[in-house]
């Protein structure tokens, strides 16, 4: 399983991208779960707002993507799964 994470926004406006490879690593499972629970919708039945992923004023906004699935978010609207799978690949990818 393949992660990026694409994020962008700040105070300074600096991109930062990485991503993972999930393939042949002991912990594979861990990571697969938590990425299934980042792509997860929160609401399903309930409407998207207006704004979107907008977050806030100088605030980070998040493209994630898994396998081709992609999910965009922002701060500070993040769940605790988008916000845990984006520090784990930002910390650890490459």
């Amino acid at each position: 399983m393949r992660i990026e994470v694409h994020r962008t926004g700040g105070f300074a406006g600096i991109e930062r991208r990485a991503e993972v490879d999930t393939e042949g690593r002991p912990d594979a499972d861990v990571w697969q779960a938590l990425a299934e629970r980042a792509l997860a919708p929160l609401h399903p039945a309930a409407p998207v707002p207006s704004t979107g992923h907008r977050g806030v004023p100088d605030g980070f906004s998040y493209v994630i993507t898994v396998d081709g699935r992609t999910v965009r978010c922002a701060d500070p609207h993040l769940t605790d799964a988008q916000r845990e799978l984006i520090t784990r690949v930002l910390k650890e990818g490459a």
